[in-house]
């Protein structure tokens, strides 16, 4: 599809009169790499870790900062990035409104709200959302996507740039639990993971237009884990058969790890080391894996098998909880279990660390501090928010940001 038609299709169905499209979309100024707090899910590195954040020294009532109330329900993580918070939430009795939302992180007002109808299919399970993919940034625009397999790019203003609805493309895109895998945004492209057990693919959109870079196969399987960037130019998608790890360019496969994956914990990457929620938890060298080569395998422990919680890297750790509600810690190099502690859950949000210190998040809201700073782990205190939250928090500019289904949350000042 060529980028007018691209655009022309969704004039028809935006509800955003006030988005200012142009005919040619004009790039909002570059956001520093250094303002780019929490720009995708994972965090800016892809291992859940902001090192330049800092979390609360102790969580109390007066740890809240501020919370502000969502214009509709969602799932999907907070982007931080140029000094503002931008979260998707979807809303109506068909959950065929969708939002996107920017506000201000010193108070939580809003800057900007832009909002759209879904052009594919909404439905999915009670306890999940449309809103459930955790938007991304490249510096410039930001990349929202929705379980109706809608795609929208905005700049930092809130000014429109260019939207897709893929289901106009590609009918069969769905499953009925509905869509959750978070895009990235690397090296000029997009790149989602469209894949379910009927028309499963995956997709590099032109970062600047929203046309197809290209589209790929993908096992026929849902599947709501997130891609995991490797490198500017290589990224790493996560399925019940393995991990492929494509070329940004051109959607080509540089390597392949055969020996099966999680389809709902996705994999986390720090210091040249993948690890793969597989058999437990599988990890792989993947710095320098020669073209058609299978990556080495450093370790596999079946201690630390995820929940549904994305497992995390902090400093010489990979920190996973369990099915159980089992904090565990292995080593990076080696994967020998380090410590355990057992936590309150049940979890669906994947922790977050500020390098010294690790929040867990459950779902009835219930924020638990840890220090992994010593030989055995710490629960310093928690903060009761009394709200669901399933969505993973993003950590940056001064505070840690949670949202549940009807509020967003700074905690820290």
């Amino acid at each position: 599809m060529n980028a007018a038609r691209v655009v022309a299709r969704f004039l028809i169905v935006a509800l955003a009169p006030a988005c200012g499209l142009a005919a040619e979309p004009v790039a909002a100024p570059q956001v520093a790499a250094s303002q780019a707090g929490w720009p995708r899910f994972l965090g800016p590195g892809g291992d859940g870790v902001a090192a330049s954040a800092a979390l609360p020294a102790e969580l109390t009532p007066a740890s809240r900062s501020w919370s502000v109330d969502l214009p509709g329900r969602g799932l999907s993580g907070v982007l931080v990035a140029g000094g503002r918070l931008v979260v998707t939430c979807s809303s109506g009795p068909e959950q065929s409104r969708l939002h996107v939302v920017c506000l201000d992180p010193a108070d939580g007002r809003t800057l900007w709200h832009r909002q759209f109808r879904a052009t594919g299919r909404t439905m999915c399970h009670q306890k999940t959302s449309v809103a459930a993919a955790t938007p991304c940034t490249d510096g410039r625009r930001i990349f929202a996507a929705f379980s109706s397999n809608d795609v929208v790019c905005l700049d930092f203003d809130g000014n429109l740039l260019w939207l897709r609805g893929i289901t106009s493309d590609y009918a069969n895109v769905s499953n009925s639990l509905g869509m959750a895998s978070s895009p990235v945004a690397t090296d000029g492209a997009v790149v989602l993971q469209v894949e379910n057990d009927s028309e499963s693919y995956a997709l590099g959109l032109d970062a600047a237009t929203g046309a197809n870079r290209w589209k790929i196969d993908r096992p026929k399987a849902a599947n709501w884990t997130s891609p995991a960037v490797l490198r500017p130019d290589l990224v790493a998608l996560q399925s019940k058969d393995g991990i492929d790890a494509v070329r940004v360019a051109d959607g080509s496969v540089a390597w392949r790890y055969g020996d099966g994956a999680s389809t709902i914990p996705s994999s986390c990457l720090h210091g040249g080391v993948l690890c793969v929620p597989s058999h437990g938890i599988t990890a792989l060298a993947v710095e320098a894996v020669e073209a058609g080569a299978e990556p080495k395998q450093l370790w596999r422990s079946n201690r630390l098998a995820p929940g549904t919680a994305s497992p995390i890297a902090v400093g010489d750790m990979v920190l996973a909880i369990s099915r159980g509600d089992v904090l565990t810690a292995g080593s990076l190099a080696t994967g020998e279990r380090l410590w355990q502690l057992r936590v309150e859950g049940p979890f669906s949000a994947t922790p977050v660390s500020d390098g010294s210190r690790v929040a867990c998040v459950n779902e009835k809201g219930l924020v638990q501090l840890v220090d992994v700073t010593g030989a055995e782990p710490k629960l310093v205190s928690s903060l009761d928010l009394a709200d669901e939250i399933l969505a993973s928090p993003a950590l940056a500019d001064g505070g840690l940001y949670l949202r549940s289904n009807t509020k967003l949350y700074k905690v820290g000042h």
